[in-house]
């Protein structure tokens, strides 16, 4: 195992899913139910789907598509969408 890959993508997941609107939703659904670890759980459980997802679908695009397009897609994506976001469009 590479230690460094393993640090950048641990930092770089930990930083952008920090006061996101899952961990919103994990608060919000922890409160409700009074279930926290049934919440962790199943958080826990969702999170390890999709991140399987994005990283066979990095897998594929790297195939076919230059790591430097998508980084400069990805970037281009988040900019338009926290536009959006911003002025409420979305």
């Amino acid at each position: 195992m590479d230690i460094k890959v393993f640090l950048a993508a641990f930092w770089a997941i930990l930083l952008a899913e920090l006061a996101d609107k899952t961990q919103l939703a994990g608060i919000t659904m922890s409160a409700t139910t009074g279930k926290p670890f049934t919440v962790w759980l199943g958080s826990v459980a969702a999170f390890s789907i999709a991140s399987a997802v994005s990283v066979t679908l990095g897998m594929l695009l790297n195939r076919y598509i230059k790591p430097e397009f998508i980084r400069y897609f990805g970037g281009i994506v988040f900019i338009v969408m926290g536009t959006l976001i911003l002025f409420k469009k979305i």
